[in-house]
């Protein structure tokens, strides 16, 4: 991970970045404005920016007004905490007042605005996001977060353990900037403050647990970090009752895509551990109807997936059920049969994606045209034309069903 100089970053990577021009209308309303956080992270690792967020001295009011006066768009989006939203060229902007913490009650704090930049920095989550950069490439670093973010080290502002007894849901922030900046062994006053302090994560909101758990699992890392997890006494915390990681090691080794819910779906498999599957999972978590829906999906054992399907027996279960659905139970099933990549698997994904929706081609109207009164007999005709249909692959088009239905007919 090479880090460039700060005056490099802003000259040559901030430009490069969605909303560089908006920059400087910002910066001419709040001249003290730094970018701040991840933006800045990334920027010196050389990863992709996002989102340009920034922070500044002026209360969120000040901000607003200055802010309209250089033709922004701005939205109030949390004054309460000191953010405003500016809109410029259609590209949002979280500007952010200077704060320090007032009190805590291990998720959420009352602030106070301050114009001390060191002190704002100091109620961020690790060093690596406490930086901050001015419009004239001055990087400031108070706590190492260069060197850190050299060595691949994530590291919590301050001692590990205030921070989380400030705000639990840092343990799984922890994890999850781990997976995708750490190197070498984990910070080890983090790893035992979240091990001293894991039993706080149960009184997080499920809704803010589901998304974090979420981004662990599309990420880099998995298994060291769910294994990371497990040593700290996390994962039973967050995700009791799940299935053996060994499983999911060989969803993993088949090369899948980075897609958080069939990874959930290989650790609570139908009927689960302990009576917990992918249904139960999905309401504890509190996730999304279409979440839900999908994780259930991937527990049905019908349409059948096999390397070895043609494409008249693929068309049948591309009818049977969504597409997206299939290409990522395809990836469960070969993880369940071989637990390695398999051209067979790769080749079947490919002709997958290239078949054409199979549509059944007749309705009420085309069974009424040919003499069927609408009704119970009619659903059972068409049922039967569907079978017929389906066995042919799906092939057979509206003329040939309804002379088909036709000769089945015509003894009537």
């Amino acid at each position: 991970m090479a880090l460039s100089p700060a005056s490099e970053v802003l000259r040559e990577a901030l430009s490069t970045v969605p909303g560089y021009a908006g920059l400087s209308r910002i910066w001419e309303a709040l001249p003290q404005a730094r970018l701040v956080g991840g933006c800045v992270r990334d920027l010196l690792c050389g990863r992709e920016v996002h989102d340009l967020d920034l922070a500044s001295p002026f209360p969120p009011e000040e901000a607003q007004r200055r802010l309209e006066q250089v033709g922004a768009k701005v939205i109030p989006t949390g004054l309460e905490h000191g953010t405003v939203t500016a809109v410029i060229n259609h590209h949002p902007y979280e500007i952010t007042t200077l704060r320090r913490d007032v009190s805590t009650d291990g998720r959420h704090a009352v602030v106070a605005w301050t114009d001390d930049w060191q002190e704002d920095a100091q109620r961020r989550d690790f060093t690596i996001n406490a930086m901050s950069l001015d419009q004239e490439g001055q990087l400031y670093d108070y706590f190492g977060g260069v060197d850190d973010l050299r060595a691949g080290r994530v590291r919590f502002v301050g001692q590990a353990a205030q921070r989380i007894e400030e705000d639990a849901l840092r343990c799984l922030r922890f994890f999850r900037f781990f997976a995708r900046y750490g190197r070498g062994q984990p910070d080890e006053e983090a790893c035992q403050a979240i091990a001293r302090l894991k039993d706080m994560m149960a009184r997080l909101s499920v809704e803010r647990v589901a998304m974090e758990l979420l981004k662990i699992l599309s990420g880099p890392q998995l298994l060291r970090t769910l294994g990371l997890m497990e040593e700290t006494g996390s994962l039973a915390v967050l995700l009791p009752h799940h299935a053996p990681l060994s499983d999911l090691e060989r969803l993993l080794a088949c090369d899948d895509p980075s897609e958080p819910l069939h990874r959930l779906a290989v650790l609570y498999p139908p009927g689960g551990v302990g009576g917990q599957g992918v249904a139960e999972i999905g309401a504890y978590l509190k996730l999304s109807n279409e979440s839900r829906a999908m994780l259930t999906a991937f527990a049905k054992p019908e349409p059948k997936l096999a390397a070895t399907l043609d494409d008249d027996a693929l068309r049948r279960v591309l009818f049977q059920q969504d597409r997206s659905i299939l290409l990522l139970r395809s990836w469960l099933v070969q993880a369940q049969e071989l637990g390695r990549p398999d051209s067979g698997w790769d080749e079947l994904r490919h002709r997958l994606e290239g078949l054409e929706q199979p549509v059944f081609p007749l309705a009420g109207r085309d069974l009424i045209a040919l003499g069927v009164t609408p009704g119970p007999e009619m659903g059972q005709w068409l049922k039967q034309t569907q079978l017929w249909w389906l066995e042919r692959g799906c092939r057979p088009d509206a003329v040939a069903c309804r002379e088909w239905l036709g000769r089945q007919l015509s003894p009537r």
